[in-house]
Parts: structure tokens; C-alpha cells; sequence
């Protein structure tokens, strides 16, 4: 049995409960660990520490992970292109692994003996939780109070009140929500019908205010995103200003059912304008800057990216062989992507590089044009004569 467990502690009502339920329980020692992944309040921790204290914690420590999370999490992830089924840009399962990253790093300085995590047992959270640590740290046991105390919602708010725990959560709260540099993820509520529409009071992030269309220029050095309209961010600042302009747009909304990996459907709500818009640019940006059989098969492989960062295994050994992979092609990946944004809409409309495939005299049909017409003809008849040969013995032109 642990005797000294850090928690992940976001200072909800979960896993403030956690502290004082595995004290009493599990008779350990709790250290608390809160981490600003970009969420919302997550630059000012202090009062989430003073929370976790008086919940019984015998230490709560405070870790500032956004810049580490952008560029070790995040841009990875863009230079992938990795959109989970095609459509949600990782925003949970992406901070999970920074996350049990700094446990491990918090279970060492303080000799404990396991983490712990504040996950349920039907969420894709608890396997990136567990996972991870496994891959980081095989020796530390993970403690999961949530899963196995049978508490309900209730239960746990008159937990609180019973053992003294201060907590801001009411029986009224209505939505889950996770949040970070890369978007928001809401959930349950009504929206746990798949046919309900989402009330309008659940967007934070895309509330439509701008009215007039304008334009957004991204500029990309090998796959990063280093400049807005010219001007040079950190990783932070360019993802907090892209996300500020493109969701005053109103654009950057996904409403999904999704397959979690514990094997239930599961409808879910997010709004990304930042990494979607991201997204959109750095993908656009290699059509010109990629060869055609590279193009293919990364397109090919980023599904399979983005199933292992929203399985868990962020850690292991396919996902080090594919980003050998997608850090290779991004090499010539350097130049600019112009979004135009208007109500509801964010459209890419030109790109440039001073590393384009394009060639305009190849492409062109005015005077310019510099392509041999005159080698289409055999190219044309080698590439289908498996087909005519076929045709012509086995097929409709063979009675």
C-alpha cells in the first residue's frame, strides 16, 4: 500500500474530495499538483493551492507548463495534423502526458510511492493517466479513488461540506468542462442527448462579436507557427491572439459523436478556434511544400497519430518512430498561409513559400507554359496499359 500519493489536482470537486477521501481511506499522505495547461483561471493557482491545503493535502505545488506544453505537446500534434476521427484536435488527451509527465517528476522530489488521478472509469482520461505513468515510471502504483468510491455527484458535495472542504461546485452544475491553450471540451448536461442542440450558454470561446471580415496571416519555419500578420509570438502568445480573433468569428465549434476507447459512443462539444484554424493553415502550407508521395503517405499516417495520442500512448515506441517521420517532413515546411475570416466563416485563400513544389510555368496554360505536351502521349498509354491489356483479354473488350 502507497504510503505518500501526489494527485493531479485541478481543484474541482473530485479530486478535492480525493484529498481528504485517500487520507481517511487509504491513510496516506497527500501531495497536491496543479498544473497550468492554459485553462481558464490557470495563471492564477493560488487560491487552487490554498484549496488543496485545507482539503488535507500535507504539500500542493503549482507547475506552469504552457510554454513546455505548446511546444513539446502541441506542436507536434499540428505537425500532424492530428484531428481525432477526423474532426477533434486532441484537446484533453493532449495535455494529459505533460501532466503525468510533471507527477512523476513530483513523485520523485518528494518520495512518494504513486499518483493518483481523479478520473471515472467510463472516460478515455483514466487510461492516458495510467498509461503514461506506466511508460514514465513502471514503479509507482496509480491510485484512482473516483473510480472506486461509488460516490454520486451529491454524495460528494456533502462530503465536502461534512469534512470542511472548500469547494465552488453546486448540485445546479449543469456541463464538464476541460480546457487549455488548444480549445474547450463540454459535455454532459442535456447535450448527452445526440439529438439536443447545445444552448448557447456553453460557448466561451467562440462567441460571435466581430463583424467585419478580415484577413489572417500565419506564418510557418518547418511545421511551426512563429509570426501572425508579420509579427513574430511565442507559441503562447500566437496561439492565445489566433484563438482570440478567429473565435470572435464565431468559428472553431465541433459537435460530435465520438468512439472513447473504453468502447462507448459518446457525444461531445468543443470549440477550438485556435488549433482547428492552426490546423487548417499548416495542412494548406504543405500542399505546396510537400512532395506528392510524402503528401500521401503523412496523410496517410495522421489518423493513426491522432488515435494514439486520444488512446493514451503519447509514451511508446510508434508514436517516437512517427514523429521521426513527421519532423522529417516538415523540413521545407516554411512559409505563409492568409485566412479570411468573416461571420461563422475561416477560409484559406492563398499561401506562399519560397520553398513551393508549385511551378507556375509547369502549371500555367498562357504563354509561359514550359510543360512538354508532347510527352503525354506515351506517358498516357504506359500508365493504362495494364488496363487495356486487362480490357482486351478478360474484360469488355474481350467478347
Amino acid at each position: 500500500m502507497a504510503k505518500r500519493v501526489v494527485l493531479a489536482y485541478s481543484g474541482g470537486l473530485d479530486t478535492s474530495v480525493a484529498v481528504r477521501w485517500m487520507i481517511d481511506n487509504l491513510g496516506v499522505e497527500v501531495i497536491a499538483l496543479a498544473v497550468n495547461v492554459g485553462q481558464e483561471g490557470g495563471s492564477d493557482l493560488a487560491d487552487v493551492r490554498e484549496r488543496a491545503l485545507a482539503a488535507g493535502a500535507v504539500e500542493a505545488v503549482v507547475a506552469d507548463v504552457r510554454e513546455e506544453f505548446a511546444s513539446d505537446f502541441l506542436v507536434p500534434a499540428l505537425k500532424a495534423n492530428a484531428l481525432y476521427e477526423g474532426r477533434y484536435p486532441l484537446v484533453s488527451a493532449l495535455s494529459r502526458p505533460v501532466i503525468v509527465k510533471h507527477l512523476v517528476a513530483a513523485a520523485r522530489e518528494h518520495g512518494a510511492d504513486a499518483v493518483a488521478h481523479g478520473c471515472t472509469g467510463k472516460g478515455n482520461d483514466q487510461v492516458r493517466f495510467e498509461v503514461s505513468t506506466r511508460a514514465l515510471a513502471p514503479d509507482l502504483d496509480v491510485v484512482a479513488p473516483v473510480r472506486g468510491w461509488g460516490m454520486t455527484r451529491e454524495d460528494c458535495i456533502l462530503y465536502a461540506y461534512d469534512h470542511n472542504i472548500p469547494i465552488t461546485a453546486t448540485k445546479e452544475k449543469l456541463y464538464s468542462i476541460d480546457d487549455n491553450l488548444w480549445g474547450r471540451a463540454i459535455e454532459c448536461g442535456e447535450m448527452e442527448d445526440p439529438w439536443a442542440v447545445p444552448p448557447p450558454g456553453v460557448w466561451l470561446l467562440t462567441k460571435p462579436t466581430a463583424t467585419e471580415p478580415r484577413d489572417l496571416v500565419i506564418g510557418f519555419e518547418a511545421g511551426v507557427p512563429v509570426s501572425v500578420d508579420g509579427q513574430a509570438l511565442s507559441l503562447v502568445q500566437l496561439i492565445e491572439q489566433v484563438g482570440a480573433i478567429v473565435g470572435s468569428y464565431g468559428w472553431g465549434r465541433i459537435d460530435m459523436v465520438e468512439n472513447r476507447r473504453v468502447g462507448i459512443k459518446s457525444r461531445e462539444t468543443y470549440e477550438c478556434p485556435a488549433s482547428l484554424a492552426l490546423i487548417l493553415a499548416h495542412a494548406d502550407l504543405e500542399s505546396i511544400t510537400l512532395e506528392r508521395d510524402l503528401a500521401r503517405e503523412k496523410a496517410r499516417l495522421e489518423p493513426r497519430y491522432a488515435e494514439l495520442i486520444y488512446d493514451g500512448l503519447w509514451f511508446s515506441p510508434l508514436k517516437d518512430a512517427l514523429d521521426a517521420f513527421v519532423d522529417e517532413s516538415q523540413t521545407a515546411v516554411t512559409g505563409d498561409v492568409r485566412l479570411h475570416l468573416s461571420p461563422g466563416s475561416c477560409q484559406v485563400t492563398g499561401r506562399r513559400s519560397d520553398q513551393s513544389l508549385y511551378d507556375y510555368s509547369l502549371a500555367t496554360y498562357d504563354a509561359e507554359d514550359a510543360f512538354r505536351h508532347e510527352d503525354s502521349a506515351g506517358f498516357v498509354r504506359l500508365w493504362g496499359l495494364s488496363v487495356e491489356t486487362w480490357s482486351a483479354r478478360q474484360g469488355p473488350g474481350s467478347s
